[in-house]
């Protein structure tokens, strides 16, 4: 039996850089493969050309998004399935408040020091104006920083630090088999 692809939507190239670090290596237990794609500035009739296709293969997807201004996750839902309207609303993950946030929370107090930053017992605040802010000045670009933050990400501490990404991490059981840091593996990493 052939095993099933997942398919992720991201809106950009934080998005993507963040989930091919940290999210794609663990849903690799589980799918033939793991693609990730942009949908920010493509067309909402391709994305649900796309949709439908991934269906039809029976194949799985997730649309993931910041929340940015609505003002919460169903808000924010409604407005990507007015966007799309193939999609499952089950389907899409709603990052509060913007990627930068889930770089930063997977930073312990040793971590941060390390990297130049204070240590924050939640980054469910954080945009990516406050990120900007938080760069240390000893990096040569924002793109280098966002990579370090990545060396020293921790999926423990992230999930207590950032209400999305361990909703994340529980809802659609992202796995890493034998690593000690990570959640158990499960069978499936999208339920229907």
């Amino acid at each position: 039996m052939e095993r099933k692809r997942l398919f992720i939507f991201l809106e950009g190239t934080d998005d993507v850089r963040f989930f091919e670090h940290v999210v794609r290596p663990r849903f690799l237990h589980a799918y033939e493969a793991v693609d990730l794609i942009t949908y920010a500035s493509t067309k909402s009739v391709k994305v649900d050309r796309f949709i439908r296709g991934i269906n039809a293969m029976q194949h799985d997807y997730i649309i993931v998004a910041d929340i940015d201004q609505e003002l919460g996750v169903a808000a924010k839902k409604k407005v990507i399935l007015s966007r799309f309207i193939e999609a499952d609303y089950r389907r899409i993950m709603i990052i509060v408040m913007e990627i930068e946030s889930w770089y930063l929370a997977g930073l312990d107090r040793t971590a941060a020091s390390a990297i130049g930053l204070h240590d924050h017992e939640t980054t469910d605040f954080v945009t990516k104006e406050i990120f900007n802010r938080w760069i240390p000045p000893k990096y040569p670009s924002r793109i280098a920083f966002m990579i370090e933050a990545l060396k020293h990400f921790s999926l423990t501490v992230a999930k207590k630090k950032n209400k999305s990404f361990g909703f994340f991490l529980n809802h659609f059981l992202i796995a890493n088999p034998g690593g000690p840091d990570d959640p158990e593996p499960g069978e499936s990493a999208v339920s229907d």
